[in-house]
């Protein structure tokens, strides 16, 4: 037997019989192909349009929130904080215009002016004053004195209140004395009803006295400050420099023995202020 070796569409056999009829053009693999082609092209172009106006492929963009800077992250759930609106002007408080002196100005002798001081009796001399006083008084005897210009200091360490009686009695009868006497002598020892009596009875005719209280660790202080406090009351023309409650609101103006001063220091300066005040 011999084996067909034709093509399909061959011409006649030898022995005359017909070949087998030619066959039409395969089509099924050339539409398979074509039709994957054209997939192809049709994903290529969609990735194109997807992608255009970037230079990175879609499928290459990761899917993710964008990153926020950790100034501007706030918790999740909270209301975000407006910024305030700029301003060309600045928030700062406008300024007063009222004009802090550059130095303190020295109270005016005799602030207490209505009624006016009375004349002085004799063995006094008017626009003048003297002040007699112990330790303490040294302490702040300088701004005493440029608060009140011109005042007569008498002050002495470890001044008793009887020796300064006998000081008063001098100057008054040298025509000495001013019309106005501060007294600041009950830092050493108790007082007396009788040692007011006898220092009121001395000063007899002065236009003003000024009684200064004491601040002192020793028994007598309360009872020499009320016999002060309550002479006041007994006498027209004398006044009190209450200086205990002063510095009891500022212990910090004392040294450490709670009667002394630094010389010239904070609190000095407020005793003589105290006493300008009154004088």
């Amino acid at each position: 037997m011999s084996t067909d070796t034709s093509s399909p569409g061959s011409a006649p056999r030898a022995d005359g019989t017909p070949g087998r009829p030619r066959r039409g053009p395969t089509t099924g693999p050339m539409v398979l192909v074509v039709v994957l082609v054209a997939g192809a092209v049709a994903l290529a172009a969609y990735g194109v349009v997807s992608s255009r106006g970037s230079s990175t492929p879609a499928a290459a963009v990761p899917h993710h929130r964008p990153v926020v800077p950790a100034t501007l992250a706030r918790p999740a759930g909270t209301t975000p904080v407006r910024p305030a609106p700029t301003s060309t002007t600045t928030g700062a408080a406008p300024t007063t215009s009222t004009t802090v002196p550059t130095t303190t100005p020295a109270p005016a002798h005799g602030p207490v002016t209505s009624p006016p001081l009375p004349p002085p009796g004799p063995g006094f001399n008017e626009g003048q004053v003297t002040a007699v006083g112990d330790s303490v008084m040294v302490d702040y005897e300088t701004p005493l004195q440029q608060d009140i210009p011109g005042i007569n200091v008498q002050a002495a360490v470890s001044e008793q209140w009887s020796a300064g009686e006998a000081e008063l009695e001098q100057l008054k009868a040298a025509g000495q004395l001013g019309a106005v006497v501060v007294v600041g002598l009950s830092t050493n020892g108790p007082l007396a009803s009788s040692d007011i009596a006898t220092m009121m009875g001395i000063l007899s005719g002065a236009s003003r006295v000024v009684f200064v209280t004491t601040h002192v660790d020793r028994p007598w202080q309360d009872p020499n400050n009320a016999l002060l406090a309550a002479a006041v009351h007994q006498y027209p023309r004398l006044v009190l420099a209450d200086w205990f409650s002063l510095v009891s609101q500022n212990p910090g103006w004392l040294y450490s023995d709670e009667t002394h001063l630094p010389i010239d220091g904070p609190g000095a300066q407020a005793l003589a202020a105290l006493v300008a005040s009154k004088a």
